[in-house]
């Protein structure tokens, strides 16, 4: 994300024919429409860096030898790693969950978004907390958590930020359109 080229795009005073309006468009809502497919893939996607992340870990504190053992034989090491693990089930659970609705009776808007906000969070948070415990390398090249915490810091805002998608849960719970 972070190497993709960037910019703002101002189309002033532009005017299209009819003919160039997407089939059976009647609102700025169909267009948009394709960002839960985009929101959905991340929800995916990102459960992959967290993945890539811990996997780098483990390996790490398995081999690092600190105070003549293995970083990953220490109470808190383990502790970090298990709860990241217990965060990744989680959040592949609930992608899992959502997949499966969207090809049952569709998935909901506000719930792709449910979907989005949850995994990008705990995925970074999951590369941030791995690339902890890689101590001094975590901010190497040679490792790639702090690589996917730049990425996910990209994908907070990417198909709509973490506040937009707060909006959108907020509204289905309570019927009342907070941004409007």
């Amino acid at each position: 994300m972070r190497a993709s080229v960037t910019s703002e795009l101002v189309l002033d005073n532009v005017r299209l024919p009819a003919s160039a309006q997407l089939p059976e468009a009647t609102s700025l809502g169909a267009p948009l429409s394709c960002l839960n497919e985009a929101r959905f893939g991340i929800v995916f996607g990102a459960l992959g860096a967290a993945r890539d992340s811990l996997e780098t870990a483990i390996a790490y504190t398995r081999e690092r030898e600190v105070f003549d053992r293995p970083l990953s034989s220490f109470q808190l090491t383990q502790e970090k790693l298990a709860n990241m693990t217990l965060e990744l089930g989680k959040g592949m659970l609930l992608a899992v969950h959502l997949g499966r609705m969207k090809d049952a009776e569709g998935a909901r808007p506000e719930q792709i978004s449910l979907g989005k906000l949850n995994n990008v969070r705990e995925a970074l948070a999951i590369a941030r907390q791995c690339r902890t415990l890689l101590g001094g390398s975590g901010i190497t090249l040679e490792y790639s958590p702090l690589r996917h915490a730049n990425n996910l810091e990209s994908v907070l805002t990417y198909e709509g930020t973490s506040e937009m998608h707060l909006l959108s849960i907020g509204r289905a719970l309570t019927g009342q359109a907070a941004f409007r």
